[in-house]
């Protein structure tokens, strides 16, 4: 079965993995580094100090990178994930996991969890998945949060409220304490990619990974909690969130680039550990590239489902980076008739809750190149044609400028698509014949 070595050795051989050899400390140093080489290469950590396992990160940090184990092209990601969405297959179960090939009394502190920022409030986890079922056992959900280390036998745990969250509560109305939980981590694309994605409540993410990576995907029991874990993970955590503790969590760095607000969280409590024998810990930098990918990723394809259903000749969908893979997005469409810009900007921002800031520019606009867009907004948009403005909306509590405990916001769309109104010709950049023939 594909795992995350295999992807490592395929990295290495197209030369896409840097091997740092230099002994390197956990606190900041590491963090320098994969900051420094952020959306590059991935990179192999060799000699962690303190620390006999080596480090990996910057795995998904392209998009490129998430397409590759799944053979597609990037304009085919977006209807890879959203038909594995609608049509998951149900992965195999085994008991053989390679996951399981250590089992020890949990030492949190023994692993090399990071420290990233000089203000986080201590190291975290920031690759794991998280796994949990309704009580009868009906419902599954896998996501990804970021663990703050306690101690040896604890994690604070954020949650959103979202699908773990409504779990938890669902737990609590039937009386329970606690909700059991596998945490995995060590993964392949796919499966961090699924754990991601915007499944529906009651559709496990796990088949939705299966799908994904048609059903080349395994998963295994846990054997102290009632939960499941990747059988190819290379490390893996059984606990309990404490329903009743909580605890402050952060600040830590999140996709903004900024401190999150501190927040009281609740506790896991880790019971029991599986790992691989020489298990590589997989690490992820907050607010880095693979951070904003992951996140912004399937909203890109929940946005370009919802712009379908308005503007059929939907081009492309990009959540950009420098709005954090999450505030911003520029939508490229072949304009049909005047009013499809606006209505495609009413769809994205109903499709994408957190969404500030919304562009929308012709097929001829690649929405990738900011320049580009930037362009479009200069020579086709007008302020008081194109421009919708939508004061107090719900936004993101991760949006430093916005009221962050009432998370609203003021929106704004721009319509930068040519008027149909004017000949096409006033709108095309001009060309020079035969240049297209010119060696760069």
């Amino acid at each position: 079965m594909p795992d995350l070595r295999m992807f490592i050795e395929e990295l290495d051989r197209g030369k896409e993995l840097i091997h740092i050899e230099k002994k390197v400390s956990i606190d900041f140093e590491i963090s320098a580094i994969m900051r420094k080489h952020d959306g590059k290469q991935a990179i192999l950590f060799e000699n962690v100090e303190g620390y006999s396992t080596k480090i990996v990160s910057g795995i998904c940090g392209t998009k490129e990178r998430l397409c590759k184990p799944l053979n597609v092209p990037i304009e085919k990601l977006h209807e890879r994930l959203l038909h594995s969405i609608q049509n998951p297959m149900e992965p195999k179960r085994r008991s053989d996991a390679e996951v399981k090939e250590v089992q020890e009394k949990p030492r949190l502190t023994k692993m090399p969890i990071l420290r990233h920022y000089e203000k986080d409030a201590g190291r975290y986890l920031t690759s794991a998945i998280v796994s949990a079922k309704s009580m009868d056992g009906k419902i599954e959900n896998v996501s990804i949060h970021r663990l703050m280390l306690l101690d040896d036998r604890r994690l604070a745990i954020r949650i959103v409220p979202r699908q773990l969250y409504r779990l938890c509560q669902i737990a609590k109305e039937e009386g329970e304490k606690t909700l059991d939980v596998g945490i995995a981590l060590g993964l392949y694309p796919p499966v961090l990619l699924a754990a991601s994605a915007l499944a529906p409540f009651g559709v496990s993410e796990y088949w939705v990974a299966n799908a994904l990576m048609q059903g080349g995907f395994t998963i295994t029991n846990c054997e102290n909690v009632d939960a499941s874990v990747p059988a190819e993970a290379e490390l893996a955590l059984e606990g309990r969130i404490n329903l009743e503790v909580e605890v402050d969590e952060g600040p830590l760095v999140d996709i903004t680039e900024t401190y999150d607000i501190v927040r009281k969280q609740p506790i896991i409590e880790v019971v029991n550990v599986f790992h691989r024998e020489d298990y590589v810990y997989q690490a992820l930098l907050p607010g880095g590239k693979e951070h904003k990918l992951l996140m912004g990723l399937p909203y890109e394809a929940r946005i370009m489902e919802a712009v379908k259903g308005v503007s059929p000749a939907v081009k492309a969908v990009n959540l950009t980076l420098g709005g954090c893979g999450w505030f911003h997005v520029a939508i490229s469409i072949e304009k049909q008739t005047e009013g499809d810009g606006k209505n495609v900007l009413m769809a994205a921002f109903g499709a994408h809750p957190s969404l500030k800031h919304a562009v929308v520019v012709d097929s001829d606009i690649d929405v990738h190149k900011p320049e580009e867009v930037e362009w479009a907004i200069a020579t086709r948009f007008q302020g008081n044609k194109g421009l919708i403005l939508i004061p107090d909306a719900r936004g993101s509590s991760l949006d430093p400028s916005s009221d962050q405990e009432r998370m609203l916001t003021t929106k704004v769309g721009i319509d930068a698509t040519r008027s149909l109104l004017k000949p096409r010709d006033k709108f095309m950049k001009a060309r020079i014949p035969g240049e297209e023939e010119i060696a760069p």
